[in-house]
C-alpha cells in the first residue's frame, strides 16, 4: 500500500471518524483506524461495536492496499506534520511509514484481515430528510435523554415515521422533549436511536438546505449517509415510554411571554439556584405578572416579568437547568407556558405551531 495526501484533507477526515473508536475495548485493534487504499479513493473506517464509521476521501493512490493503525498516534503524528504532502506506504515488516518533506515516521500496524467488517444493511427503504431539518429536530430533543445508563431505553431517541410525518422524542424521567415534521415519505418504523449516535450524526451534517441525509432502518441497526460518509449504529433495544398519555391535553394557567426575557431572567436566577438543592426557581404568577425567584445560602433573587395570562393565577417551581436547556433549543421569539397544578407538568410550545412542544416535572414547593 502506498498513496499521497493532503494532511489538512486527512486530519478532516480522522476528525470525522476518530468518535467512533473504542475507548473501553480490550481488542487492540478496536483502538484503531482501518486504512483501505483503492482507485484514488483512501477509506476510513473505525467502529465500537455499537456505532461504525466509514469515511471516503480523495488521494493519491500508487499501491492499493489496507491497514490498521491506532487511531491517537495516527491523529496526533498527521496532525503535527507541516502543510505539506504526506507520503503513506506499508513496508514489508508491516510497519507503517509517514513521509513529509524531511520527517519520517515507522509505527507499527494491525493486521487488517482482524478488523470487524461493519453490519451490512441493504439500502432498499431509504428516508431522504433535509440536513437542516434533521440537525434542527437533533438539536430539539436530544439533551432531554438520559445521563445515566440505569434505563438504557432512555438514553435514545424515539424516531417515529409513518404517513408523511416524522417525530422525535426524549425523555429522562423529569422531561420530555417532542419535535414533528412532516417528511416526504410514506414509510412507517418506530426506532430508538441511541443520543451518541444523533450527536455524532448532526456533527457531520453541515446543514445545506439542500443537501438531504439518507436513513435506512432495520430492526437493529441504523443506517445514516452522509455525502461521503456512512454511520451504522446499533438500535436500541426495549419499550419506550408511551410519551401521549405523559403530556397534558388541556391547561388552567397559560402564559404568553418572550423567549429570550423568559430564558435571561431564569439563568439570573439560577445564578443562586444552583449553590441550593435542586436548581431550584419559583414562579409566581398573576393576572398581568410572573416573578421569579430563587433562595439559596448566599441569598436571593426576585425578578418580576409582564405576561399575558388566559387562566388562573399560580405559584410553582422547576429545577432552573431543565427550563434553560429547554428555552435555548426554541426557534421562536413568542411562547406559551401551560400549568394544570404546581404538581402537573409544565409545558413549553411555541405560540406559532405545535410542532415542538417540552415537559417539564416539577419541584414540589414545600421543600422550596
Amino acid at each position: 500500500m502506498k498513496f499521497f495526501c493532503n494532511p489538512k484533507t486527512l486530519i478532516y477526515s480522522i476528525s470525522i471518524v476518530q468518535k467512533a473508536v473504542s475507548s473501553k475495548s480490550t481488542l487492540p485493534i478496536l483502538k484503531g483506524i482501518y486504512l483501505e487504499a483503492y482507485d484514488q479513493n483512501l477509506r476510513l473506517v473505525t467502529t465500537d461495536m455499537e456505532l461504525g464509521i466509514d469515511h471516503i476521501m480523495d488521494a493519491n493512490i500508487i499501491e492499493e492496499g489496507s491497514v490498521v493503525v491506532d487511531a491517537r498516534l495516527f491523529s496526533e503524528i498527521i496532525r503535527k506534520l507541516p502543510d505539506s504532502e504526506v507520503e503513506i506506504s506499508l513496508k514489508d515488516n508491516n510497519e507503517l511509514l509517514i513521509k513529509c518533506d524531511s520527517i519520517e515516521f515507522n509505527i507499527l500496524s494491525y493486521n487488517p484481515s482482524e478488523f470487524p467488517e461493519l453490519p451490512k444493511i441493504k439500502e432498499e427503504q431509504v428516508y431522504k430528510i433535509p440536513q437542516d431539518l434533521f440537525k434542527n429536530m437533533i438539536r430539539q430533543t436530544v439533551f432531554a435523554t438520559a445521563e445515566d445508563g440505569t434505563r438504557p431505553i432512555l438514553t435514545g431517541v424515539l424516531v417515529e415515521t409513518g404517513e408523511g410525518m416524522l417525530n422525535m422524542v426524549a425523555l429522562d424521567g423529569y422531561r420530555v422533549a417532542l419535535r414533528k415534521s412532516d417528511i416526504e415519505s410514506q414509510l412507517s418504523d418506530k426506532v430508538v436511536i441511541p443520543g451518541k449516535t444523533l450527536n455524532e450524526i448532526n456533527r457531520i451534517m453541515d446543514g445545506g438546505e439542500d443537501e438531504k441525509v439518507q436513513i435506512s432502518l432495520t430492526d437493529n441497526h441504523a443506517l445514516f449517509t452522509v455525502n461521503n460518509t456512512k454511520l451504522v449504529s446499533r438500535l436500541l433495544e426495549g419499550e419506550f415510554i408511551n410519551y401521549n398519555q405523559i403530556i397534558p391535553k388541556e391547561f388552567k394557567s397559560r402564559i404568553k411571554i418572550e423567549t429570550k426575557q423568559l430564558l435571561d431572567s431564569i439563568e439570573r436566577a439560577s445564578l443562586l439556584g444552583k449553590e441550593g438543592r435542586n436548581n431550584l426557581v419559583k414562579f409566581t404568577i398573576t393576572d398581568e405578572k410572573m416573578i421569579i425567584n430563587s433562595n439559596s445560602e448566599l441569598g436571593n433573587v426576585h425578578e418580576e416579568i409582564e405576561i399575558e395570562l388566559e387562566g388562573d393565577d399560580l405559584q410553582i417551581a422547576f429545577n432552573s437547568r431543565y427550563f434553560i436547556e429547554a428555552l435555548r433549543v426554541v426557534d421562536d421569539d413568542v411562547i406559551y407556558l401551560e400549568f394544570t397544578t404546581n404538581l402537573s407538568p409544565g409545558i413549553i410550545k411555541p405560540i406559532s405551531n405545535d410542532n415542538t412542544i417540552h415537559l417539564i416535572l416539577p419541584v414540589r414547593l414545600a421543600s422550596y
